[in-house]
């Protein structure tokens, strides 16, 4: 009440831009830091012949290369929608998290492979501490691209760039397999490399779980059942609203869209019935965050004996 706010078009599309400014942002610096990392540690692959290092230095690359879809994703989500595309491009951003998941995959694939390979046929390592400090490095540089994606999908929506900050924590969990196996051959053990590098393999397939299951449950329109109960209760709290009949939430990129029915007087005017829609659609975006658009329909109250007047519907929806 004390603060001016709007719900406009227009400044619903500045919140919305200013989310997908954040997104290139974390993109672009996580690129920043990962790029400089895997140069340093390519220096050392150069130097030392570890193979170890450089799988994980493949690894660093590959995880700084993701943010080319999550980039054009966000650029795309920017584009107004349009008669073909009329709910806008955000779900390019899904396609985005596919292409990321299908990444960390490929990464564990990789990761297993070459630990079966150096289990088989195993391989002196040089320069064990210029490897173990390289490992360190690649560690320290992952966990912190890891930590800021993380915040700042959570922050704006953004499974995709979620799932991408865990796809940057596997290669840290790589890094430091690096570190171990380091040490392993600092002791004469050559069997410590394959071995960590399985036991990574296994970390980063549960990280792949993980992942999948929030890009693919975004893909299949899968929201937090809290957000459902929130705007439920925002709504019966409206003046007006007599019921909450459907409700269904989905995420259209980092933003969210509402579709529900609402149960009003029947003998209100059609004047009155529309004042409350728009007051359960202002309730709403102030509800459920990140919350950008709702499509409010009123049904009117069932006196004893009437027809549900969406019979005439029934033959459209049956199974």
């Amino acid at each position: 009440l004390l603060t001016p706010h709007s719900h406009e078009t227009a400044d619903k599309l500045d919140s919305a831009l200013e989310s997908s400014a954040r997104g290139m942002t974390a993109l672009w610096v996580s690129l920043a830091v990962l790029g400089v990392t895997a140069a340093a540690q390519a220096v050392v692959v150069v130097l030392s012949g570890s193979v170890a290092l450089l799988g994980d230095t493949v690894h660093n690359a590959a995880d700084a290369l993701t943010a080319v879809p999550l980039g054009i994703a966000f650029v795309l989500g920017r584009r107004a929608a349009t008669r073909r595309f009329t709910y806008g491009y955000g779900r390019a951003e899904d396609l985005a998290g596919i292409a990321i998941v299908l990444t960390i995959a490929a990464s564990a694939a990789f990761a297993g492979w070459t630990a079966v390979d150096r289990l088989i046929d195993p391989r002196p390592m040089d320069h064990v501490p210029v490897v173990a400090a390289a490992a360190v490095i690649g560690f320290l540089g992952n966990e912190w691209v890891a930590r800021y994606r993380i915040r700042v999908g959570r922050a704006i929506g953004s499974a995709a760039l979620v799932a991408d900050g865990l796809h940057a924590r596997t290669d840290g969990y790589t890094s430091l397999a690096v570190l171990v196996s380091a040490g392993g051959a600092a002791l004469g053990w050559q069997l410590a490399d394959p071995l960590v590098g399985l036991a990574i393999t296994a970390a980063i397939l549960l990280v792949l779980r993980d992942a999948a299951r929030e890009v693919f449950g975004r893909v299949l329109d899968a929201v937090d059942p809290a957000l459902v109960d929130r705007a439920e209760h925002a709504l019966r709290d409206v003046p007006g609203v007599r019921e909450v009949g459907e409700l269904r939430l989905r995420w259209i990129g980092h933003r969210l869209r509402a579709e529900v029915a609402v149960v009003v007087d029947g003998d209100v005017t059609v004047r009155e019935a529309h004042r409350v829609a728009v007051e359960a659609e202002h309730a709403l975006l102030h509800a459920v965050p990140r919350l950008t658009a709702a499509l409010v329909h009123a049904d009117p109250a069932l006196v004893p004996g009437e027809a549900d007047p969406h019979l005439t519907l029934a033959h459209h929806t049956a199974a």
